[in-house]
């Protein structure tokens, strides 16, 4: 029974993998919240498989080739239809701008100005006067653009 177990989380394990990399990747700072909605959804459906009785293991590979396939739809979408990859991805959004700040955005964002700084002095910029515009990536990060030193 125990080696049953076993095999059933590698097999699972295992399994989820090569969806993943199927599927496709990008570095970990680069994940959209799709890709990451998509990665726990696989996780939670490859848990049922695991721990469930054997008909659950395969509604669990029949659920994650069924979400890899939709996942791989709404890719192919995304990459030939610019306006699917904004409503997927969304767009950039300009947090800070001439030293004002776009108080709508970072409230609709719910970030504070101090997130915005705390990034500015990873770079090594030290107050407002060193940034020429703060922009939310569409993958969650948030850049900065600073200002051109004379």
């Amino acid at each position: 029974m125990a080696l049953f177990v076993i095999a059933r989380a590698a097999f699972g394990y295992l399994f989820l993998v090569l969806i993943v990399r199927i599927v496709g990747r990008r570095p970990g700072k680069q994940l959209t919240p799709f890709e990451y909605v998509l990665i726990f959804y696989l996780g939670g459906l490859t848990l049922t498989g695991m721990v469930g009785d054997e008909l659950s293991l395969t509604n669990a590979i029949t659920q994650i080739l069924t979400v890899a396939l939709c996942h791989y739809v709404l890719s192919f979408l995304r990459f030939h239809s610019d306006r699917m990859a904004k409503v997927l991805d969304g767009m950039p959004l300009v947090l800070m701008e001439k030293n004002t700040w776009r108080n709508e955005t970072l409230s609709r964002m719910r970030i504070q100005d101090d997130d915005v700084m705390h990034t500015a002095r990873q770079q090594g910029i030290k107050d407002l006067s060193g940034i020429k515009a703060a922009i939310l990536e569409s993958y969650g990060e948030i850049a900065i653009i600073p200002k051109d030193e004379k």
